[in-house]
C-alpha cells in the first residue's frame, strides 16, 4: 500500500510503527459553528482511509479532536451572551448531526482541548524545561528558529518566514524574541475563559492541544497525521516544531492532506458570498450525494463543487440503489456458483484494491463500483443463478462498507402500493394495458413511481 506523504513529497509503502496496528490522528473542526463543506470532505477523506485500513486487516485507532476554545468560539459566545461551553457543546451536537449524515463513523476518541489542559500544561513545562519555550509577559512561547527541523514540512526556509512575519506587528510582537516565535500559552483577557497554570491563568495556543492529545492517546509517534491542505502551514509545521523537541521522536510517519474545495471554480470563502454549509448543502442535495461527491476526486486534487456536479452525484447514488435492489431480489435461476462469475468478481476485486492501495485512490475506487454495477445489471438481463448473484452483492457490499456511498435507510413501500403493482404486472401479462395504465396513474397519485428496467420494476416514492 503506498501512501503521499507530504513531508518527503513522494509516495511511500504504508510501514505502521506497529505491525498491524495503524493509528490516525485527524484534526478535528474549531466548534464555533456548523461545519462547511470543506470541513466535510476532510471527514470524508479519513473515515474512507480508517475503513479501508481496516478492510485490509489492520486494527486501526483512529483519533480526532474537538477544539472547544478558541477565539471564535469566545466571540460567539459573547455575542450570545451564553458561555464559550455552551457554544462548543451546541456545535459539537450540531456536527454529530452532519457527520452522521455524511456516513463518517465516530472516532475511537473525541478528545475535547477544554478536557486536556493538565496535558497542554505538562508539555508546555517540558519545553520550557528543554529551553524550546519561554515566558513573557504571561504568555508561553516557542522558539522556533531553536528547532533545526523547522520549515521541513511546508518547504519554509527560515529567511522567508522570517521576512514575512517582520511585516506582521500586532499585541504579541514586544513580547516575543523573534516574530517566529509562536504561542503555547495565552495569558487571560478579560471576559475570556481562562485556567490556572505554573505560567498565571490563561488558556492554550492553537497548535500545542493537538500535540499534547496525540501524543496522550497516540504516543510520542503516529503513523498518519493529517487534515486540510490549509494545516500544513502554521500548524502542522508548529505540531511537528513542538512534538519532536519534547520527544527527540517524529511525530508522524505520514503526513497526509486533502485539497481544497473551490465552488464554481472559486476557492470558497465568506467574502466572496460562497460559503456552503454541509446542514444546506443536504437540504437541497441529500447526504448520499454530498459524499459521492467529495470521495469522487482523488483526496489530494482541489475539486470544483457546483450544482451540477451534485445533480450528477444525485444520479449515480441512484444507480448504486438500484444496482443493489436488484441484487436483493430472489433469482428464479437455479444453479452453482459459475466460473465467470467468479471471474469477474475476483477482476473487480483487484481492481477495487489496485486503487485504493494507491494513495487511497477513491476516484479509481468508485470506478471500479460501477464496473462492478455494469457486470451486475449484464448477468441479470442474461438470466444470473442466485449463488452468481449472491457472489456479486458480496463484492457490492464489500466495496460500498469501504467508500460508504449508499447507506441511508429506504423508506418501507405501503403494502397497498405493492399489492397495486402486482395487479398492475396481472393486467400487463393478462394484456390488459388500459387497466395497467389505469393502476399505474393510481400508484402515481398515492406519491409512487414505476421504473421498469432490464432487472425489473422498482417502486420509488415522489421527490
Amino acid at each position: 500500500m503506498q501512501i503521499y506523504n507530504t513531508l518527503s513529497r513522494k509516495k511511500e509503502e504504508f510501514v505502521p510503527v506497529n505491525s498491524g496496528k495503524a493509528a490516525i490522528y485527524a484534526c478535528g473542526p474549531t466548534v464555533y459553528n456548523l461545519i462547511h463543506l470543506g470541513n466535510a470532505r476532510a471527514l470524508c477523506v479519513f473515515d474512507v482511509m480508517r475503513r479501508y485500513l481496516k478492510y485490509r486487516g489492520y486494527d486501526v485507532l483512529f483519533v480526532q479532536n474537538f477544539t472547544d476554545v478558541d477565539d471564535k468560539i469566545i466571540k460567539r459566545a459573547n455575542e450570545q451572551g451564553i458561555s464559550s461551553l455552551e457554544v462548543s457543546e451546541n456545535a459539537i451536537k450540531e456536527y454529530f448531526t452532519d457527520a452522521r449524515g455524511l456516513n463518517v463513523s465516530d472516532a475511537d476518541i473525541h478528545p475535547k482541548v477544554t478536557e486536556s489542559m493538565d496535558l497542554i500544561i505538562e508539555l508546555v513545562k517540558t519545553l520550557i524545561e528543554k529551553d524550546y519555550a519561554y515566558e513573557s509577559g504571561g504568555d508561553v512561547y516557542f522558539m522556533a528558529e531553536k528547532f533545526k527541523g523547522y520549515g521541513k514540512l511546508s518547504r519554509n526556509s527560515l529567511e522567508e518566514l522570517q521576512e514575512g512575519a517582520s511585516n506582521r506587528l500586532d499585541d504579541e510582537t514586544n513580547k516575543k524574541r523573534s516574530p517566529l516565535d509562536f504561542a503555547l500559552w495565552k495569558a487571560a483577557k478579560e471576559n475570556e475563559p481562562y485556567w490556572e497554570s505554573p505560567f498565571g491563568n490563561g488558556r492554550p495556543g492553537w497548535h500545542i492541544e493537538c500535540s499534547a492529545m496525540s501524543r496522550h492517546y497516540i504516543g510520542d509517534t503516529i503513523d498518519i497525521h493529517g487534515g486540510g491542505a490549509d494545516l500544513i502551514f502554521p500548524h502542522h509545521e508548529n505540531e511537528i516544531a513542538q512534538s519532536e523537541s519534547a520527544t527527540g521522536k517524529p511525530l508522524s510517519k505520514y503526513w497526509v492532506h486533502n485539497g481544497m474545495l473551490n465552488i464554481n471554480g472559486d476557492k470558497m470563502a465568506k467574502s466572496k458570498n460562497n460559503f456552503f454549509l454541509v446542514r444546506d448543502a443536504a437540504a437541497k442535495f441529500g447526504y448520499e450525494p454530498l459524499r459521492f461527491m467529495l470521495l469522487s476526486a482523488h483526496y489530494r486534487s482541489q475539486l470544483n463543487f457546483t450544482d451540477e456536479v451534485l445533480e450528477s452525484a444525485v444520479k449515480s447514488i441512484e444507480r448504486l440503489k438500484n444496482c443493489r435492489s436488484a441484487c436483493g431480489r430472489t433469482s428464479s435461476h437455479p444453479g452453482n456458483l459459475s466460473e465467470s462469475a467468479k471471474t469477474t468478481v475476483a477482476q473487480r476485486r483487484t481492481q477495487f484494491i489496485t486503487a485504493m492501495d494507491d494513495d487511497f485512490n477513491t476516484a479509481d475506487g468508485i470506478s471500479a463500483m460501477f464496473e462492478l454495477v455494469r457486470d451486475i445489471n449484464s448477468a441479470i438481463n442474461d438470466g444470473i443463478s442466485a449463488e452468481d448473484l449472491a457472489e456479486y452483492r458480496k463484492l457490492f457490499d464489500e466495496m460500498n462498507n469501504v467508500l460508504g456511498l449508499i447507506y441511508a435507510e429506504e423508506e418501507a413501500i405501503p403494502d397497498e402500493i405493492t399489492a397495486l403493482v402486482e395487479k398492475r404486472k396481472a393486467a400487463k401479462a393478462a394484456k390488459d394495458f388500459a387497466l395497467a395504465d389505469e393502476i399505474r396513474n393510481e400508484v402515481q397519485s398515492k406519491g409512487y413511481i414505476i421504473e421498469e428496467t432490464r432487472q425489473g420494476v422498482n417502486i420509488k416514492k415522489k421527490t
